[in-house]
This record gives structure tokens, C-alpha cells and sequence, in this order.
């Protein structure tokens, strides 16, 4: 076990090795050194903004990221990549990263999510990051997409993906108290969810569409002071497994369902041996016990606010947030481009 750096283990009589904290002890907390991370990425898609050119965004938040990485103290693998759908740059899924020293974790990326949003100057971009130990996180082979609900803590335990969706806005008014009408639900603004959207409306659940980026409304149903309730509908399946992760950070709840697109898709998830008729909970997403989340915002939405560029610098918001210890951080940064571009090959300006 590397000093100061465990994902420790509860199991009694266990003797930590010299010069590890004491057990109880708060360690090294890696969303803090993952702030940089997707600060990093986030500075780098930045640039691009309202530039009408998605594949240099990614391109810069991937390069940013990757290099950031590396310099976190751990031994992680990739196994949630980004762009193999959109034929994008990636981190890919089996990358190693970070410096080698334990603990060994699977790490899930978004160098920016949203990538059409920052073309076009869109608020809800985001550059996040998940780790958790590894072997925890569910890998999702083929499944592209995925099925969702998404809840904070006040909802999370009422929600069913299996019931109609004017059933759910019911239980989740009910939860918190008010009206359906009070209820907030985002969902991506596709053909394929308009039926979701005519239920969610008949019931009088105020429904925000989006057209793109599914991990910040998930995270911004957990948190107070967002006007969001819900998310729900199908998006990218790596982006739940993301979603589940900051999830269980801030006490909320996801569940999923595999979503094939046609029946070669289908087929390929069952000969590889997923259910595709299994509701996926959020620890089934993520089984670990110590999870770490970074997000930074790229353009300004309900969770995060963007870049904002100064005289000679930038200043980015990040939320970071942890499982174990159940603590959440929002931390805004200020970055002066000379000083960092001199031991950096970002490019920040």
C-alpha cells in the first residue's frame, strides 16, 4: 500500500504499513489532484468555443487531459473511454495512465462532454473524471446506449426506470413534497423520446430539452439550487456509468437499462453474456466504495460555470467530490497562461 494513498480496507487487524495515517484517518484525497485534470482539459476545449469546429475542441480537452493525467499518483486503466462512437480522438479503453504508484483504479473519461455544445457556444459543457478501485466499474462492451433515470438523494429511492414516466414525476413530487408541476426533468431532445416527452408533459412535469451532454443534468438532479429533478431518457451508456459515479458521491441514484440499436447490437450483448433486460443500479455501475469525481465547466449551465478568460489568464469552476467521505468541493481557480505554459505544452491561449 503506498503511503497516504490507500483505498484502505475495513477488514479487522488489517496493520497499516509505517508512516500511513491512522485508520480513520482522512488520506490523500485524489479528487483534489483530478481538479487539475479536467481543469486542464477544460482550458484546453476553451478555446473553441463558438468556433463551429467540435473535432479541435475534443482534440485539445484530449491532449490536455491525457497530459494531466500522468502526472496523478496512481495506476489507473481507461476502462469508460471517450469518441469510439463519434470516431473522435480518445483516451482509449485499456489506456494506462497516470505515474505508475498505487492504488490501482479504473478511470472513467469525458475530456469534454458536450463537444457539439462548445462548437457552438452552448451552455453545459463539461470536462470530467471518475476513479474508482479497480475491477469496480462496469464495462459496457457494445452497448452504445443506455436507458435512464437519474435522481438526487430526496428522490432516489422512489424512482423506478420500469414504471411510466408520469409515475416517477409523481413519486419524486411526492418526495420532495410539491406538485408534478414543480417538477424539473431534463431529456435529450431526440426523436426517439417523443413519447417520454408527451407523458412527462401530460402529467405537468416542466421538461427541459437538451441537445446534447447528459452527465451535468445527472449531476445537477443531486444538487441543491439547480432547478433540476431528473434526468431521464437514452443517452451514451459511458456517460451513465460516469453519472453513476458522481452519483454515489452525492448520495443520489441512477438505474439503466442497455438500450440495443437493432438486432445485430442485441444480439452481439447477449453473445457476450449481458442481460439486456436487467435494470442496472447505480453500485452495479460503479461497485466501488471509494469514488472520485472532477468535473470543471467548459460553457456555463445549471452546474457549472465556463471559462471565464482574464487579463492574461482564465478562471474555471470545478466541483470535486468523493464516495468514502461523502464530501463535495467547489473550487474556482485562477490560472495566469505564463506561468503555466512554462513548464506545460498546453496550449491555454
Amino acid at each position: 500500500m503506498h503511503e497516504g494513498v490507500s483505498i484502505m480496507s475495513d477488514k479487522p487487524g488489517l496493520q497499516e504499513p509505517a508512516g500511513s495515517p491512522p485508520i480513520g484517518a482522512p488520506d490523500r484525497n485524489l479528487a483534489l489532484e483530478l481538479a487539475r485534470v479536467t481543469e486542464a482539459a477544460a482550458m484546453g476545449a476553451a478555446r473553441w468555443i463558438g468556433r463551429g469546429n467540435k473535432e479541435a475542441a475534443d482534440r485539445a480537452a484530449v491532449d490536455a487531459m491525457r497530459l494531466m493525467l500522468d502526472t496523478v499518483a496512481m495506476d489507473g486503466v481507461v476502462v469508460i473511454g471517450e469518441g469510439e462512437k463519434d470516431e473522435a480522438p480518445m483516451l482509449y479503453n485499456g489506456e494506462q495512465v497516470g505515474n505508475g504508484q498505487p492504488p490501482q483504479v479504473d478511470v472513467a473519461v469525458d475530456p469534454l462532454e458536450g463537444t457539439r455544445l462548445t462548437a457552438r457556444g452552448m451552455p453545459n459543457a463539461i470536462a470530467v473524471v471518475a476513479v474508482a478501485e479497480r475491477g469496480t466499474m462496469f464495462f459496457p462492451g457494445a452497448a452504445v446506449y443506455m436507458d435512464k433515470i437519474a435522481a438526487g438523494p430526496v428522490i432516489a429511492d422512489v424512482i423506478d426506470i420500469e414504471a411510466p414516466p408520469a409515475e416517477n414525476v409523481r413519486r419524486a413530487a411526492k418526495a420532495k413534497g410539491v406538485d408534478p408541476e414543480d417538477v424539473a426533468v431534463v431529456v435529450l431532445d431526440r426523436d426517439r423520446h417523443e413519447g417520454l416527452i408527451s407523458d412527462l408533459r401530460e402529467v405537468g412535469a416542466k421538461v427541459f430539452l437538451i441537445t446534447d451532454g447528459d452527465v451535468a443534468p445527472s449531476i445537477a438532479a443531486a444538487q441543491e439550487g439547480t432547478g433540476v429533478d431528473l434526468l431521464m431518457g437514452v443517452g451514451g451508456t459511458p456517460e451513465g456509468v460516469i453519472s453513476a459515479a458522481a452519483l454515489k458521491c452525492l448520495g443520489g441514484g441512477m438505474q439503466g437499462k442497455l438500450w440495443p440499436r437493432n438486432d445485430q447490437e442485441r444480439q452481439a450483448l447477449l453473445d457476450t453474456g449481458y442481460d439486456v433486460d436487467k435494470v442496472l443500479t447505480t453500485d452495479e455501475l460503479v461497485a466501488g466504495q471509494d469514488v472520485f469525481v472532477s468535473a470543471t465547466g467548459v460553457t456555463s449551465g445549471a452546474l457549472l460555470r465556463g471559462v471565464r478568460y482574464t487579463e492574461g489568464g482564465a478562471v474555471t469552476e470545478s466541483i470535486v467530490m468523493r464516495s468514502r467521505s461523502g464530501t463535495v468541493r467547489r473550487v474556482e481557480a485562477q490560472h495566469a497562461f505564463e506561468k503555466l505554459m512554462k513548464f506545460s505544452k498546453i496550449e491555454y491561449r
